[in-house]
């Protein structure tokens, strides 16, 4: 992996991922998902179907290589939990199939950039965290999956970009990263079209 673009990797996703980011992140909030439990339901089901999706990936070990403490990240159960806490059975989604089958082979950049959102989604749990616990969720029944990080969200946003922005990658392989991170902003968007619009 050669010919290293200047633009770290975490900026370059960030910008050029910004219009699918944004149109997300507006139709979860337009749907009202955080006014009441059945509503946080949907968007709970939305964070199980995606996660689900890549799951797979924290078992790779060229990606746990690259990110130290990957496997830690992973929330799929936490999501499960808060959905059994709710008496919801986590969705089949099988219409679609997974993003990423374990023991497949997986393109490094392509995933890093899925991971990339997987893990601002974090970012985001803070404020989220709040209006959850409005409809009387908490970290312990129903919203464990948006808990921050023992250090904090942003020392964990920060270490996970570190690590990122240290993967040497070409400019051909960083297109693939955001190309990456704008499949699973994409399939994201196709989960909350589906359950919450």
């Amino acid at each position: 992996m050669t010919d290293v673009c200047e633009t770290s990797l975490s900026k370059r996703l960030k910008a050029q991922t910004h219009d699918t980011h944004d149109k997300l992140d507006k139709s979860i909030m337009s749907a009202a998902s955080f006014d009441s439990v059945d509503g946080y339901v949907r968007f709970a089901e939305v964070q199980y179907l995606f996660h689900r999706d890549i799951d797979a990936l924290y078992d790779v070990p060229a990606l746990q290589n690259a990110l130290p403490g990957l496997a830690d990240r992973r929330r799929l159960a936490l999501i499960s939990a808060d959905l059994t806490d709710l008496d919801r059975t986590p969705p089949d989604g099988s219409e679609e199939g997974l993003a990423f089958v374990a023991a497949e082979p997986v393109d490094l950049p392509t995933a890093l950039g899925w991971l990339y959102v997987a893990e601002g989604s974090n970012m985001g749990a803070a404020l989220l965290r709040k209006a959850a616990a409005k409809i009387g969720l908490s970290d312990d029944h129903g919203a464990r999956h948006l808990a921050p990080a023992a250090e904090g969200p942003a020392a964990h946003w920060r270490a996970f970009t570190a690590a990122l922005d240290a993967v040497a990658l070409s400019d051909d392989e960083q297109r693939r990263a955001v190309a990456g991170a704008e499949a699973a902003f994409t399939r994201v968007q196709r989960h909350v079209d589906a359950r919450i619009s």
